[in-house]
Formats: C-alpha cells, sequence, structure tokens
C-alpha cells in the first residue's frame, strides 16, 4: 500500500522579523511551499507485530490510570516506578540487580532495536519487576542478538508495557518522586482494585538482599572479553586475590 504525505512549510523571511526598519514588524513575511512524497513502505498493523500483544493497563497510587499494550510476560505485577535517561544499554538496565523490585520507565522514546545478547549482561538473572516504554521496535538489527526484547522477558516471566506516554510519566516522577504502580493484563481486575493494590504495597522494609546476593562463595573466572579490552597495558609484579562481597554486585565491576 503506498502512502502519500503532504507537507506545507511556511518560510519567513527573518530580515522583516521585529526589525527596527521595518514599517510593520508585528506581520512577518511569508511563503509557502507545498511538497510531497510517496513511499511503498506500509505501517505495519497488529497482525504483522512479531511478539503477543494485548491491552495493559498502569495504575499508579496517584490515582492516575494510564492505558497502554503488553509486551513480555502477562498478569499482573505491583512495584515501585521510576525511570532511567540511558540512551542505550537496556540489557545493562533489565540485569542491573539494584532494580530489583521496580518497574524502570525509559525517558528513550525508542527500544529493542538491538535485540537482547548474552555478552552485556550485568548478573545472571532479570531483577525488576516490569519495563515501561513509549515505543518497542518491530525489528532487530545486530550482529550479536541472540533473541528479541520480547522474547527475552516473557521466558523470565517479565512484563512490559508500550504505547504510553513516558514523557508525562516522567515529569510526575521527576516533580513527585517514585510511585508505587501496579502492571496488569488481566481484564477481570477493575482500576479500583489495581489502584488499591498499588496503594496497599510500600517497597520499604521488601528483603531486596537476599533475591540478589550470591548463594555460596565462588571464584570469578570471567575476564573481559579482548574485544572489548581497550587498556592491553599489564603491570609487573605478582597477582594478587580479591575478596567482594556480592549483595548484587554487577558483572562489568567484576570483570574490571
Amino acid at each position: 500500500m503506498a502512502i502519500t504525505v503532504a507537507i506545507n512549510l511556511a518560510l519567513i523571511n527573518p530580515s522583516t522579523l521585529f526589525h527596527p526598519k521595518s514599517p510593520n514588524p508585528s506581520k512577518l513575511r511569508a511563503f509557502t511551499l507545498r511538497c510531497s512524497s510517496a513511499t511503498s513502505t506500509a505501517v505495519p498493523d497488529l497482525a504483522e507485530i512479531p511478539w503477543k500483544t494485548s491491552d495493559a493497563r498502569l495504575v499508579l497510587e496517584d490515582g492516575s490510570i494510564w492505558r497502554a499494550k503488553s509486551f513480555g510476560a502477562s498478569g499482573t505485577q505491583v512495584g515501585e516506578v521510576v525511570f532511567n535517561t540511558s540512551l542505550t544499554g537496556y540489557q545493562e538496565i533489565l540485569t542491573d540487580p539494584s532494580y530489583a523490585g521496580q518497574f524502570i520507565l525509559m525517558t528513550n522514546p525508542h527500544i529493542g532495536n538491538t535485540g537482547v545478547n548474552f555478552d552485556d549482561q550485568e548478573s545472571r538473572q532479570c531483577f525488576l519487576a516490569g519495563l515501561v516504554v513509549r515505543s518497542i521496535s518491530i525489528s532487530t538489527s545486530n550482529w550479536r542478538c541472540a533473541e528479541t526484547l520480547g522474547d527475552y522477558l516473557a521466558e523470565r516471566n517479565i512484563m512490559g508495557i508500550y504505547d504510553i506516554d513516558t514523557r508525562v510519566i516522567t515529569r510526575r516522577l521527576r516533580q513527585d518522586g517514585s510511585l508505587i504502580g501496579v502492571l496488569s493484563t488481566e481484564r477481570t481486575k477493575t482500576d479500583e482494585e489495581l489502584l488499591e493494590m498499588s496503594r496497599s504495597w510500600d517497597i520499604v522494609g521488601v528483603d531486596l538482599i537476599s533475591g540478589v546476593s550470591c548463594k555460596a562463595p565462588h571464584d570469578w573466572v570471567d575476564k573481559t572479553n579482548p574485544e572489548w579490552e581497550f587498556n592491553s597495558s599489564k603491570r609487573g609484579g605478582e597477582a594478587f586475590r580479591v575478596i567482594a562481597y556480592d549483595f548484587g554486585i554487577k558483572h562489568n565491576i567484576l570483570k574490571r
């Protein structure tokens, strides 16, 4: 299906913009160009989206209700909503143990275009409670990609939502601080029930440490991939051992 787009451009002569010698500076001299472009690329419909989606809701404890679409796992989950301003590295964010129990809202509007690989993990699993994005990429393009972001979340029972105004929510979080929220794809649950869930749960006092800590002492042998080692110089002397307490330590800290 071909799509034709028509655009009207108003071009303003800057010399007439509030010029002191202009006979009437309140009037702007402008002329209009009309241009059009055609493309054979059709806008993808729901049948072409490569993941299972359904209607979803994000209900915040302040009473606001946000309609969205789902990807990843289905169900109902409660967590603390915070935002992250990173432009890249969403996989490191997904596996960052410090985000345990939280919904991460990405301010970068387009997420998922590079998929997920097994080199950028910051921990052994996905610890966050859910992912909130403005738009998720329909296709992935990266030579290290092992699977799509949607499949990655679904396999780990992590909920994700998209098609939501993340800018407005970010402003609210920036002004009021983190808020408790509920993600849900269940139609049987009313907005009032989800709001009550968000107001009756608190992350304060929740034991998150035991879930992200290692279960037993172990030796770290996974060194940095030489491809990503930018400093090849080595200091002389005997090797020494380092003991690290793992209460949710990131892999990149251990690799360095």
